[in-house]
């Protein structure tokens, strides 16, 4: 696989789709193969049993995700049984195969469990969490479950992995911010909460994370082999260090950090979607315990579903309801020619932050920066549009055990013993989430709402990035770790369709969702970014375009600008207005 430093030479190899061509991209199909006879990953050819895959969000390995209708064969909102598209047309084709899927319950997970009862499912996993198991099921039983109600069956999808004194040489935390938040030896920075990382595991006594001082006892929750012990594949190591990273020359946006490592992946970069959601719900177990309030994601998934059907997007959703902040890399599947949309969880995701990467050009003021090509954006499968924030992505220096698996696929990439160059928005989206921790430092009462306000509204401009490609703008993590004040909520408006289940916990309404879309003419099917929603967004102190479905005249965008301290350009960039705030010890 080529690097997508060079977008339009670049092999992206896609699990489910098949070969085609679009803009100079060759791109590797094994669902229609070279000769059009399909041959669907989740199927296999010949019935050998592959899986839909979640891919990782580095640059090197730029794969394009599963096309699954909008209409899909069901409504989770009511008591029909959802089976995701593809999933039934395979069995059909190959109904003796096992194949792996979650199997979600409006009743919770036991009644999952009482309905494949006498249909021979071995459960592989509970995940209590969403109501849901893990399931191994012959295939030609799909057709029997979805006579039973209030049910959402979905692939398990593999999940592959799309800087004493801190300083560092890179560029990215000295325009990014970051560095001004690290405090110095007069006056240190203050303790962060715990960030948790669902990676392919940690390199942990290394001078990056003080000898391991700062890294709690990784979990291993990964299904899949090989599986080294610490970081097999390097993935997590690298995005740990940019996170919270301490070596001298490689300091990362939150050096005094502690971190969870959760191991989900085996030394290829795949998982299973599974050991992800069992990975929010270690999360959320242990949350207390362990201090959690950031968790991070660099990983999507291969399969397309809407955000309130797919069960990784709800696992994260539960996380944040309950006080952690999420943050998600939007993948590298981007169009240099225009928006690819967002359509994968967890970055699709309406109420996470998702963040895009940043190129960051040749100097330290953003006049030059631009979002990266490869870097995914627009609207997602729902109509919102992400991602939120853009941070550095390109060109990013961290951390990498030589004997893992990235750094034997790209010896050109190691810069030092132990180090290594990498670009995608893997390594954007540990830069917000250390951003993150050090925002809690110093505002501990902040909740993820809050958190994504103050990031979003804080934002520079970029002058010369496509409008939307890298959310409101750039992230300013000085400015949004000093905000003054209580933010606004960007997800104020979402939270309406938030109801309690009967365990008391906050739980997505999709019901009342869909039968508000449909009930509102200017939604209907076209684009939520394309409707208004008028003053609501100005009395709800929102801001524009940031994943909620309104879109303000200009005069209501004014008034809104005006109110929460911004600046809109000609061209619809959005700036900040007002002045800049001192950094808080």
């Amino acid at each position: 696989m080529k690097d997508s430093n060079s977008p339009r030479s670049e092999t992206r190899s896609n699990a489910l789709w098949g070969t085609s061509s679009r803009g100079g991209d060759t791109r590797s199909n094994a669902m229609w193969g070279r000769s059009g006879r399909r041959a669907n990953a989740l199927w296999g050819r010949g019935g050998r049993g592959l899986v839909l895959g979640i891919v990782a969000t580095l640059t090197i390995a730029v794969p394009l995700g599963a096309t699954a209708s909008s209409k899909g064969n069901g409504n989770s909102g009511g008591n029909k049984t959802f089976i995701a598209p593809g999933l039934l047309e395979g069995a059909k084709n190959n109904p003796n195969q096992k194949i792996h899927v979650i199997i979600q319950s409006s009743a919770g997970a036991s009644d999952a469990k009482a309905k494949l009862k006498g249909l021979g499912g071995d459960v592989r996993k509970e995940l209590g969490l969403i109501g849901a198991v893990a399931v191994d099921v012959t295939a030609g039983k799909l057709a029997s479950l979805q006579k039973q109600d209030g049910l959402t069956i979905t692939a398990d999808a593999p999940i592959k992995l799309s800087g004493n004194a801190n300083f560092s040489t890179d560029m990215w935390p000295y325009e990014s911010g970051n560095a001004r938040n690290w405090g110095t030896p007069g006056h240190p920075a203050p303790d962060t909460p715990t960030i948790a990382i669902v990676d392919s595991g940690i390199d942990a006594n290394r001078a990056d994370f003080d000898g391991g001082a700062r890294v709690l006892p990784q979990v291993n929750l990964a299904s899949r082999t090989p599986n080294s012990p610490g970081d097999g594949r390097g993935h997590g190591t690298f995005v740990a260090s940019i996170a919270a990273g301490s070596a001298p020359g490689h300091a990362g946006a939150s050096p005094n950090s502690r971190l969870l490592m959760i191991d989900v992946m085996d030394d290829s970069g795949t998982a299973l979607t599974s050991d992800v959601i069992a990975a929010c719900g270690y999360i959320l177990q242990n949350k207390t315990a362990l201090n959690i309030r950031v968790a991070n994601f660099s990983l999507h998934s291969g399969a397309k579903n809407h955000f309130y059907n797919d069960p990784l997007d709800r696992a994260v959703e539960k996380l944040w309801f309950n006080g952690v902040f999420v943050v998600a890399a939007s993948g590298n599947y981007g169009n240099p020619n225009g928006p690819s949309g967002v359509m994968f969880a967890p970055g699709n995701d309406p109420f996470v932050m998702t963040v895009g990467a940043v190129d960051l050009g040749n100097s330290i003021k953003p006049n030059d920066d631009k979002a990266a090509p490869w870097s995914a954006w627009g609207y997602t499968e729902d109509g919102f549009r992400k991602p939120e924030l853009g941070a550095p992505g390109r060109y990013m220096t961290g951390a990498v055990p030589m004997s893992a698996t990235l750094a034997a696929e790209r010896p050109d990439h190691i810069v030092a013993p132990g180090y290594m160059e990498l670009s995608g928005t893997s390594f954007a989206a540990p830069v917000v989430a250390g951003t993150a921790a050090q925002m809690l430092a110093r505002h501990p009462s902040w909740s993820p709402d809050q958190l994504k306000g103050a990031l979003m509204l804080t934002a520079k401009p970029l002058p010369q990035a496509v409008n939307g490609s890298s959310g409101v703008g750039e992230l300013n993590a000085a400015r949004a770790a000093t905000y003054p004040g209580t933010p606004p909520n960007p997800n104020k408006s979402l939270r309406s369709f938030l109801v309690q289940d009967p365990s008391g916990a906050l739980t997505f309404n999709a019901a009342s969702w869909n039968d508000t879309v449909k009930a509102n003419a200017s939604w209907g099917d076209a684009s939520w970014g394309d409707a208004s929603w008028g003053s609501n967004a100005v009395s709800d102190n929102a801001i524009t375009d940031v994943g909620v479905p309104y879109l303000l005249d200009p005069v209501q965008e004014a008034l809104a600008a005006a109110e929460l301290g911004l600046t809109i350009g000609p061209d619809g960039t959005v700036g900040v207005s007002t002045a800049p705030t001192p950094l808080l010890p």
